[in-house]
This record gives structure tokens, sequence and C-alpha cells, in this order.
């Protein structure tokens, strides 16, 4: 396919689009991955502001930058370039120079001597990929880039090892957390304000959005510098950046997070609102002083992908009915388990966005408060002025509630106001550290809340962990083996029981896994478990009258969305053990 001029300048401004670009935008647009009014809107930006139309759609977030590259690929029949295709080292560095590649958004990947592979985020750019070949004196292959990934690669080839740029505490023999001087604090705010550095930190937090990353990790190690995503509860290497960029990476993100860039012997928590392809987002960052560095975690909060309902979250009719009757008494305790990163929060979150009415007062008081909920009175803990869960717990009371909802019971304190407030008239969700429901009972036992106010305010618990969905695009049945069956407890009377495992493909990053949903088992506290309560029964014999009673554990859950289809067996195995 010929690849024609498209508009001015090395950047390729779409002032004029061209018959093949034409096509390709009519395209998306007949796909139904763009709309006809937003391609409107986006060109006549660009022709504003001399920007590639691309750059606009995804800029302001109209398409993902994944769906476009893959578009482009299918669409002129070029392969796409993967992060593991970009090279170690430069290619052809003497023949391209590095304002030409960032100008025309491309870079060489491989030479053969005979020809050149070159990823380039706009293959309609004819006049710059002439220019590369013209500037190599050899044939071009071309491959399709996207954005975040030649960031990525652009920043790790190119942008080090300047004259600015500063030396890492493994090439100084120094440890990182040493004082500096002040001419080096000042250096490394210039460094953080240098538009590559910028670009790069941006790309990578817009490529973990649209990858539906729940945390970045940027993470200094002894010879590179590790950028890992957490998608789905799994963490997943990207490409790796150079050392020379470490700290002014990690100073840019401070500088983003309003956090003293001057203090690395000391951990430091922030906090960032901004907003990735027009949609609002909000970011933890959490740092940490190690040996080679200031190692980094940012926690992407994704408010517009984020459905506060039960049902979302995983929650079918059989597992929200039983929950919903814990919640809509008017009052007790409902606690929720799991470790971290298991949900718990969005699943209160859910709970009082159903409870809500304007008849009910609700207060929360949360550390931190993730996401805010209309209607409700949210209360942020800060124990350096002595807000605590406990001080907060006690003034909500004078407010007259109707329902209380505590982050977390982590001492005696705040679980003998609850167990008060419960007794007083008022419902009280919470969070608990345990492995299942059963251990809740002796874990509040054990932080000495006394047995008789326990039974009668505990109205349940509810345990939950996170699985990963299998790809409806890619997964692939298979008969299950009588042994494993065996474990939950299933026999398959008339025909083997079939069951889906996961494969991997481009939609869902060849992992064969996309998004997660909830397994959960609600224990609710009847006559027996008060019984079992008052004789400080441990947690298996609690177990037992649950399942005695008909408890549908996590394990029997995940099975049902195996035997669905919605999730693998392995996932189920890998956070539940089958009883």
């Amino acid at each position: 396919m010929a690849l024609r001029a498209s508009g001015s300048g090395a950047n390729g401004g779409f002032a004029v689009l061209t018959g093949d670009e034409r096509e390709f935008f009519q395209q998306l647009v007949a796909s139904s991955r763009l709309q006809a009014a937003a391609l409107d809107r986006a060109r006549h930006l660009a022709l504003e502001s001399n920007e590639s139309l691309a750059t606009v759609l995804t800029r302001l977030g109209l398409i993902a930058e994944r769906d476009l590259a893959e578009a482009l690929s299918d669409f002129l029949r070029l392969p796409l370039a993967q992060p593991e295709d970009y090279p170690l080292e430069p290619v052809a560095e003497d023949q391209l120079g590095r304002r030409f590649l960032r100008e025309a958004a491309m870079i060489p990947i491989a030479d053969d001597g005979r020809g050149v592979q070159i990823a380039a985020v706009n293959p309609f750019n004819s006049a710059a990929i002439a220019a590369a070949q013209f500037a190599l004196g050899r044939p071009l292959a071309l491959r399709v880039a996207r954005q975040a990934d030649f960031e990525a690669a652009f920043a790790r080839l190119y942008d080090q090892g300047g004259a600015g740029s500063p030396e890492p505490a493994a090439e100084t023999g120094q440890e990182y957390a040493d004082e500096r001087s002040e001419d080096d604090v000042d250096r490394l705010k210039d460094i953080a304000s240098d538009a590559p550095v910028i670009r790069l930190v941006n790309s990578l937090i817009v490529q973990a959005a649209e990858m539906k990353a729940s945390d970045i990790h940027l993470e200094p190690m002894e010879s590179e510098f590790r950028v890992r995503f957490r998608i789905d509860g799994v963490l997943r290497p990207m490409e790796s950046l150079s050392l020379r960029l470490a700290s002014a990476v990690i100073s840019r993100v401070k500088i983003m997070a309003k956090l003293n860039i001057a203090e690395r012997r000391l951990a430091q928590d922030g906090r960032i609102a901004t907003a990735v392809r027009g949609k609002d987002v909000d970011l933890r960052v959490a740092t940490t002083p190690t040996v080679h560095g200031e190692s980094v975690v940012i926690r992407i909060l994704d408010r517009s992908h984020v459905s506060l309902d039960l049902p979302s979250l995983g929650y079918d009719d059989v597992v929200r009915g039983r929950l919903e009757q814990l919640v809509r008494r008017p009052h007790g305790i409902v606690l929720l388990t799991g470790p971290t990163g298991s949900g718990k929060t969005t699943t209160l979150y859910s709970v009082l966005t159903e409870i809500n009415t304007v008849e009910k007062k609700i207060l929360t008081v949360e550390d931190p408060v993730e996401y805010h909920l209309d209607g409700i009175n949210q209360v942020q803990v800060k124990n350096q002025i002595g807000r605590s869960f406990a001080n907060s717990l006690r003034s909500f009371l004078r407010h007259d509630p109707d329902v209380l909802m505590i982050g977390e019971i982590r001492d005696f304190e705040t679980a003998q106001i609850a167990v008060q407030a419960a007794l007083t008239g008022h419902l009280i969700l919470s969070t608990l550290h345990t492995n299942d429901s059963s251990s809740a009972v002796s874990r509040l036992l054990d932080m000495g809340v006394q047995d008789y106010l326990l039974s009668s305010t505990l109205n349940g618990v509810a345990a939950q962990r996170l699985v990963r969905m299998l790809c409806p695009e890619c997964r692939e049945p298979y008969e299950a083996a009588p042994d494993i069956l065996e474990r939950f407890r299933v026999v398959a009377k008339d025909a083997p029981l079939t069951l889906f495992r996961a494969k991997g493909c481009a939609r869902c990053w060849h992992t064969g896994y996309r998004g997660r949903t909830a397994i959960v088992e609600v224990l609710p506290v009847d006559d027996r478990i008060r019984h079992a309560i008052m004789a400080h029964a441990d947690a298996s014999e609690i177990a037992k009258l649950s399942l005695a009673g008909g408890v549908e554990t996590m394990a029997m859950h995940g099975l049902r969305k195996a035997m669905a289809g919605i999730t693998s067996l392995d996932e189920v195995l890998r956070v539940a053990v089958a009883e």
C-alpha cells in the first residue's frame, strides 16, 4: 500500500488527510471503534494544534492507544511491534539523529545489514519514512508502534547519559539514602521538569490506565530500573529503563504528588489528581528507600472503570441475597474479610450505595477515602492530629447516624466502640483481615471483645477473594479430572464436567485473562453460631457448623464460576482451598 505525505512537519500534522488516512478513520467509524462526531471534533482540534489526528484522538480518550495501533496494523497489514522487540542499544545511531526520531515518532529496532526494521507510531508519515530510508541507504521494514511503548523505549535508548543526567547511587558507590547537596536537589528538579522525563512518566501512567493496571511499580535494581504493572492482581514486567533515568523519573513522580524530593531517607505518601484520556484518575503514591534507590508504587484509582454495584463485582443473585439480608437489618455488625487488595472496600462502597437513601444518615471513617460517595459523610483518618478510627467513631455517635462504616477494625478500642454502637441501634459495616469468615469470630475474641457482646451484635461475616476472569475470546474447554472434582465434592453423574482454561490472545495481552471477579462466602450468625461464640469455639468448629447450615464456601462459589466459564479452576485453587 502506498504511503503518501500527510501534512506538514516531521511529526506528520494532519492539516489535510490523505486518501489512505481518510479511509482508515472511516473504517474506525464503521467498526464502531470511533464515533463520527468525535472524529469531526478531533480533526478540528488537530487543525488548530497542528498535531496528528491520532494524537488528538488518544489524548482526548476517544480511542485507546492499543486499539488504534491494532487497527493501524490490520489496515496497513504491518506487524505490531511488541515491547520485547525494541533493542537493548540504539540501532543506526550515527545515521538517524535523536531529534529526528523524536519528531518522527519512530525507532530503528533491528539492522541485518541489508535492511532496517523501524517501529513507527504514525506509519502514514511517509515524508519522515522516506527521509529515514534516504539517510540509511537501505530498505526499511515498517512495524506499527504503540505510543506508550515508543515513549518507554525512546527514553531508555536516547534520553539518558547526557550532561544533565544524575548519576545513580549504584554507579557513584554511595548509598542512595545519603544526604545530597542543595545544588543536587535543584538539579533533580530541573531534570524532572525536562520534556522527555515528563513525557515518559505520562506515558507510563497512560499505558497503565489503558491496560487497567491497579498499580505501577518503579523499582531501582543493581543493574536496571525495573517497571512493573499489577494487572488483574498479578505483577507483569514491562520494559525496563536505564538506571540513569531513575532519579529523574522518581523525582518527577514526587513533584507531581507534592512530596519532598530532597527527603530520600524516609518513606513518603502522596496523591495525584489527574486526567488520563479525558477521564479523572486518582493516583496514590508511596515511596520507600532501598539500597539501590527509592522504590515507588503508584496505585491507580480510575473512577470511570469502577462500578459500585454488587453484580458487577461478581456477587450473583444467590450471594447477593445472602449479604443483603445482613445489611438490611436495622442494627448489628456486618464484617467483610479478606487480604489486602481483595476488594473489601469496593464491596462496602457498593453496599453503602445500595442502602443509601435520604432517610438514612450514613457516616464513614476511612484510611484513606478512596472514592467520594454522594450523600454520604466521609471522614479521612489523620493520626497526626489525633483523628483515629476510635476517636472518629466516638464523635460520630453524637451525630445521630443510622449507618456507620469503619474502614478497618485494627484494635480492641475500635472493636469495642463498634460493638457499643451496634448495641445502641446502629448498623456497623467494617473490614477485618482474616483468611475466611469463620476466622473473624476468633480474631475479635482474641482482640478482647467479650463473647456475650459479640454474639448479640454480630449479624454475619462475608469473606471474599478476587480471581481473574477468562478472556471470552480465547478460553478453551476441557474435561475436568475426577480427582479435582472430588476435592470440591462434585460428582458428574450423567456426563463429564466441562471446564475452561486460559489460552491467550492479543485482546488479553496473551495472558488468557481479562478483568477480575469476586468469589464469596457469606456466614450469617444464627443461634448455633452464637452458642459456638459463647463457648469460644475455634475457627474450624465454626466452619463445620457453617457448612452444616448450608453456607457455600469461597471454593464452592469459585467452582460454580469455573463451571460457567467465568474463571478457571486454576484461579480458584490459587486463592481458595477446597474443603
